[in-house]
């Protein structure tokens, strides 16, 4: 018996190559688009405008099942947490941010990460594999299961557990999946990627029309090769230099992320040379005070030090936010996700 296709797998056109082989039509795969992701509608028998012996033939073709949520945790703040199971008893987790007319989702597409960043939870487990597309599009609809009725996610983000550009064929295949007009219809531009610095692969950003991210988190390349090892392979010039050809290219400005790290890269000397290396960059810095987490070796800046880090760059003229800490009681906040085995 052949397995099952899972159906959030594929995208329009391989939808419609699946079905071309079945002898339907291809317009087919558009209604089937539109009544699963756009109507929400997942049992085949409810598709009225699909012939009855179709319908009869759809639910041996297609799984349409979503990873399962193991727990789901709630902050003070309103963020949410949830960590799913996969089919194969691995977990990764997503977060749900609320914030002012918008609500963010916060999407893995690791169990894991390679990049061993020092301060972040996830990398303390090596990648165990790259999740695939329908992985990805199935943290997103079980979500938006949970939210009351008229509540939608506006915005996703490629933050969570694992490096992108490190699983680029499914990464974007999800985001297609996202985009598609017959689908979720979610802007390109509602949609961020974020790197750690795998340079050659920032053209994939700006070619699938979404928003970038970069992990910047230090000034030189001393610094940022001890708490990124990415760094010794693609230095601060060359990420910098392949961040301005993405604004040059998109038009859009890139959000550079900043880890304050107390004693490491919260000086307010590191703000200056923050501001001189980032000021030819079409971006905007976000500074993240560091979130702590079981045996990091790091510890959060005291109030004093962010507020002053972050008046020296605005003093300076830099376009730059302080990313307000979200989720931080039930470890959902940056840096501190990871799989069910991390938490045990």
């Amino acid at each position: 018996m052949l397995e099952k296709i899972p159906f959030y797998n594929l995208n329009l056109n391989e939808l419609k190559s699946v079905l071309n082989g079945l002898g339907k039509e291809s317009f087919r795969a558009q209604q089937l688009f539109r009544w699963i992701y756009g109507l929400g509608v997942t049992d085949f028998n409810h598709m009225s405008n699909l012939a009855k012996d179709f319908r009869a033939e759809l639910p041996a073709k297609f799984d349409l099942s979503l990873p399962e949520i193991i727990t789901h945790q709630k902050s003070a703040d309103g963020t949410q947490k949830l960590l799913f199971r996969l089919f194969d008893q691995k977990s990764v987790e997503a977060v749900l941010i609320p914030s002012e007319g918008r609500l963010t989702l916060c999407l893995s597409s690791e169990v894991g990460c390679n990049m061993a960043c020092k301060f972040c939870f996830t990398a303390k487990q090596k990648l165990q594999r790259k999740l695939e597309a329908h992985e990805i599009v199935g943290q997103y609809l079980a979500s938006a299961r949970l939210l009351p009725s008229g509540e939608k996610i506006t915005n996703i983000v490629f933050m969570g557990m694992g490096e992108p550009l490190d699983n680029p064929e499914q990464v974007f295949k999800a985001i297609e999946i996202f985009n598609s007009d017959w689908g979720l219809n979610l802007s390109k531009k509602k949609i961020t990627v974020s790197t750690s610095g795998l340079v050659p692969l920032i053209p994939l950003v700006t070619k699938s029309g979404t928003r970038l991210a970069v992990s910047l988190n230090a000034v030189d390349d001393e610094m940022r090769s001890q708490i990124m090892p990415i760094n010794k392979k693609w230095p601060l010039q060359q990420l910098l230099d392949a961040c301005r050809q993405h604004a040059k290219d998109s038009g859009d400005k890139v959000t550079l992320e900043y880890v304050l790290l107390e004693g490491i890269t919260d000086s307010i000397d590191s703000a200056r040379k923050l501001y001189q290396i980032t000021k030819n960059v079409p971006c905007k810095i976000n500074i993240i005070p560091f979130n702590e987490h079981p045996n990091s070796g790091f510890k959060r800046p005291s109030e004093a030090q962010i507020v002053a880090f972050h008046n020296e760059l605005m003093r300076l003229g830099a376009h730059v936010l302080r990313r307000k800490t979200m989720g931080r009681d039930i470890s959902a906040a940056c840096g501190q996700l990871t799989t069910a085995a991390m938490r045990a």
